[in-house]
């Protein structure tokens, strides 16, 4: 893989670190800024939001500049709105700044998936995204423990310049070493592009990616609950078991990205059986530490491969949207990530317990293996009445 593209993944990384970093420090904000703790939470929602949103009119607004300049431009946005957010006394300002960085964000990514796939051969599409997603799993590793730890010992406006400060190398490896030139040599037309992103094959794959990642983040979310209240560990241990999860999301999006190329049909089909049952199982063995602990490395690693061989996935399945099936992708994936906290939160809220999200999560995955079955189904029937179709033609002719 070029080295650019582990620059790339740095840039990610940063990116990623600041998408979930809130999580320990909304309590933080809300006294500091003097708005209740639901309303700090909002700032979450609004980042995830922003993402969704923003990473197809992001990738359309780039369509026509030079990659280079379009993640540059991107990185650099992202980078000022966390100053501003680490200065400012003011939440409405905060919430603006986390609403710009996601836009920031989702451009960044948008168009960085179709660099990165750019710079590698067409049959290793798989590798390259892992390459770069590989940045949001050492987020979940690093970046959010490191943030916590952060906001605890010089508050919560520390973690906010530390994303700014690792962004920095971040902008000059972009300038360095990102090629130059316009996303495309001679675009396709923007209606052609939508009108390309219409396939069934690229709609159920999005489809199959929004609720696999919808799992994922269930139960991701609500694991501290979980491990305090279930498995009864000490609050001490929610960390470790985070930074768990996040070292199993690296090796999976790292094994998944050799296999995505070669055998992805294998791997999503065992991957998910192996994923939904395995949410099912750690539920059942929530309250025993050991199981716990290792369910939760394996289902991490299972996840996050099955849901970057999705994204990468997306962009075999786009090849007549080469600036649009990244925003495509990314906000598939940030959907989501919206969508499954707050499940899980529903199911948490109707007195179901912190195992619920787990279910909820083996219920997730179910549903998109049962959506995949149906639109194999369906693909095969309509292949094979083509086939009776070209078959009785050529027998009148």
């Amino acid at each position: 893989m070029p080295f650019a593209l582990h620059l790339l993944g740095l840039a990610v990384f940063a990116q990623g670190t600041s998408e979930f970093m809130l999580s320990g420090l909304v309590p933080d904000i809300a006294r500091d800024l003097g708005v209740s703790v639901p309303a700090a939470g909002a700032l979450t929602s609004a980042f995830a939001v922003g993402m969704v949103v923003g990473a197809p009119l992001m990738a359309v607004l780039a369509r026509r500049w030079s990659r280079r300049w379009a993640l540059l431009g991107f990185l650099v946005a992202f980078l000022a709105v966390h100053v501003v957010g680490a200065v400012t006394g003011s939440f409405a300002v905060l919430v603006v700044t986390r609403v710009v960085g996601a836009l920031a964000n989702a451009g960044f990514l948008a168009v960085g998936l179709v660099t990165a796939v750019g710079m590698v051969a067409p049959d290793a599409k798989g590798r390259a995204t892992s390459v770069l997603l590989g940045g949001v799993t050492l987020a979940c590793v690093v970046g959010v423990p490191a943030g916590a730890v952060l906001g605890q010992v010089w508050g919560w406006r520390s973690a906010f310049w530390a994303v700014a400060l690792v962004s920095v190398p971040a902008v000059v490896a972009v300038v360095r070493s990102v090629p130059g030139g316009t996303a495309d040599s001679a675009p396709a037309s923007l209606r052609g592009e939508l009108r390309s992103l219409r396939r069934p094959r690229l709609l159920v794959t999005l489809l199959l990616g929004a609720l696999v990642n919808a799992g994922t983040f269930c139960s991701f979310t609500y694991l501290a609950p979980l491990v305090t209240d279930v498995t009864r560990l000490a609050s001490g241990w929610v960390p470790v078991v985070l930074a768990v999860f996040g070292a199993g999301s690296f090796v999976g999006v790292g094994v998944g990205g050799r296999l995505a190329d070669r055998r992805p049909g294998l791997l999503l089909t065992a991957g998910g059986l192996a994923l939904c049952l395995g949410w099912g199982v750690l539920a059942l063995g929530a309250s025993h530490p050991a199981a716990a602990l290792g369910l939760v490395f394996v289902q991490g690693a299972l996840s996050f491969g099955v849901g970057s061989t999705l994204i990468s996935q997306v962009l075999y399945a786009a090849p007549g949207a080469p600036t649009l099936a990244g925003g495509f992708a990314t906000a598939a994936f940030n959907v989501g990530a919206a969508l499954g906290p707050w499940v899980g939160g529903t199911a948490i809220g109707a007195g179901l317990g912190y195992r619920s999200p787990l279910w909820v999560s083996a219920a997730l995955v179910a549903l998109a293996l049962v959506t995949a079955g149906l639109a194999g189904g369906l693909a095969a029937r309509r292949h094979r009445g083509a086939g009776r179709r070209r078959t009785r033609a050529s027998s009148s002719a």
